[in-house]
């Protein structure tokens, strides 16, 4: 099986990659946040930042780009050839309100000859390898075949399926019976994304698709970094040392990147959304992450933390239902 590391924004940049790759097993791919290409923009250029080579000596990276203006992908592809990329890929599954106003992400997926058009002179045009992520539709699970039959036209390099709607956010179960039409009908390889957060949701999805040889993992493998290693056997779970070793790496990347006490502590903040998790009692001290107000503070409640309480058994993400 290849193991993929979601794009999560705010989250997944460099830094966390880098560390992760170095701690844990590593990802067989890492997707990065999506790059919004707008030709000679400052935001552009500050996405490109965190696919830079000099950041990226480790991990095999993939950026990712959100676009439903095929000039745009075209300029941006370029770039990134430029810094020797072999494949990028296309987000077509960010159900962001913002995104999906402007027809982006999942949003594309509702004007389905306008997406067709758009493959069509990106994949004329492009000397990169290109793969997409795709909803099943915007609006309902039944789009999905006709979107299958368009991406069936163009040369993929791999098709990743987050079987939900935008309409669906991340609510409920995924579709599997429609990531089953995909696996069946689709000409390219498909990799699974969804609801993959401990060994037992591996284990159980593995047995229903047994010839799925790519899954992607997302919030699961940001609450619990040795996601990976605990699915391969190779660990029961996250330690608190290891994960100390961690947290404390990203803080001093993070450090060295930022200016001032409110954007660090910030990026700490969305780091523990998702880790906390792991520990006992991780309703109180995410409470208290959460209202810290300097990092004088926030030492004293992470320290307190890692003395006091204990990795619980089998924990993972915990969506909200």
């Amino acid at each position: 099986m290849k193991f993929y590391m979601a794009p999560l924004e705010g989250i997944t940049g460099y830094v966390f990659r880098n560390a992760h790759y170095d701690y844990f097993h590593p990802a067989d791919k890492y997707f990065t946040p999506f790059i919004t290409p707008g030709l000679n923009s400052r935001r552009t250029s500050k996405a490109l930042k965190d696919v830079l080579p000099e950041n990226n000596r480790g991990p095999r990276i993939i950026p990712q780009i959100l676009t439903n203006r095929s000039d745009e992908f075209i300029y941006t592809e370029k770039q990134l050839a430029e810094m020797g990329y072999d494949e990028i890929n296309l987000n077509l599954g960010c159900p962001s309100g913002t995104v999906v106003g402007k027809r982006r992400g999942s949003g594309f997926l509702a004007f389905q000859d306008e997406l067709n058009r758009f493959l069509e002179e990106i994949y004329g045009k492009a000397k990169l390898k290109i793969s997409i992520k795709t909803r099943l539709g915007k609006d309902v699970p039944e789009e999905f075949e006709a979107l299958l039959d368009i991406y069936n036209q163009y040369p993929l390099e791999e098709l990743i399926i987050h079987p939900r709607t935008r309409e669906a956010f991340y609510r409920g179960k995924p579709n599997l019976a429609m990531f089953q039409l995909g696996l069946t009908k689709s000409r390219c390889p498909v990799c699974y994304n969804g609801n993959i957060f401990t060994k037992p949701d591996y284990d159980s999805f593995c047995s229903q698709f047994p010839e799925v040889t790519a899954v992607m993992l997302g919030r699961g493998l940001v609450a619990n970094p040795a996601l990976i290693d605990v699915i391969l056997g190779e660990r029961e779970n996250i330690d608190k040392p290891c994960l100390r070793k961690f947290h404390d790496r990203i803080y001093a990347d993070y450090s060295e990147m930022m200016s001032g006490e409110v954007p660090l502590l910030y990026k700490m903040k969305e780091f523990w959304n998702y880790a906390i998790g792991l520990f006992t009692d991780a309703k109180k001290y995410g409470k208290k992450i959460r209202k810290a107000q300097s990092l004088k503070s926030y030492h004293e409640i992470v320290n307190a933390l890692f003395e006091t309480e204990e990795i619980v058994e089998g924990a993972g993400f915990k969506p909200k239902e």
